[in-house]
């Protein structure tokens, strides 16, 4: 009995700090995102025609790498069972998106316009198992310098 009490007070522990950590990563994004709202990102492409010989034009990239919590793994492998969406892992991914962007942002301050935004992602799988272990996503865009 006193083994499963430990077990249970662990997994408890385990849920609150991850909220936690989760919650304050929110709250650093949308911090950071208000600091750099004036930076305005498009996925939209810039004509080749209008861009004068003044400027500077680079790649950008921001990229990000979040682990699922075993808490997550366990939602999701009971939602499995009755189908639907996966909430826990929508917000894992809405965080990776968000600080991707920021990341690239962050990357390019001084940058007057930033076009072409695209992402890509990959899962990195631990062990044997089908779990996804954690997520990476890479945001890249074009920044023009004037």
């Amino acid at each position: 009995m006193f083994e499963l009490t430990i077990i249970l007070a662990l997994t408890i522990v385990g849920y609150v700090v991850g909220q936690r950590k989760e919650k304050r990563h929110y709250q650093s994004i949308i911090k950071r995102e208000a600091a750099l709202i004036n930076l305005v990102t498009t996925n939209k492409k810039k004509p080749l025609m209008a861009i004068d010989g003044n400027v500077t034009v680079k790649l950008v990239t921001g990229s990000v790498c979040i682990s699922v919590d075993y808490f997550k793994q366990i939602v999701a492998g009971l939602r499995a069972f009755v189908g639907g969406n996966i909430r826990s892992y929508e917000t894992l991914l809405d965080r990776a998106r968000r600080e991707a962007i920021l990341r690239l942002k962050e990357s390019c301050t001084d940058a007057s316009e930033i076009y072409n935004l695209r992402f890509e992602t990959s899962s990195i799988y631990k062990g044997s198992g089908k779990q996804i272990g954690s997520v990476e996503i890479l945001a890249f865009a074009t920044a023009i310098y004037k």
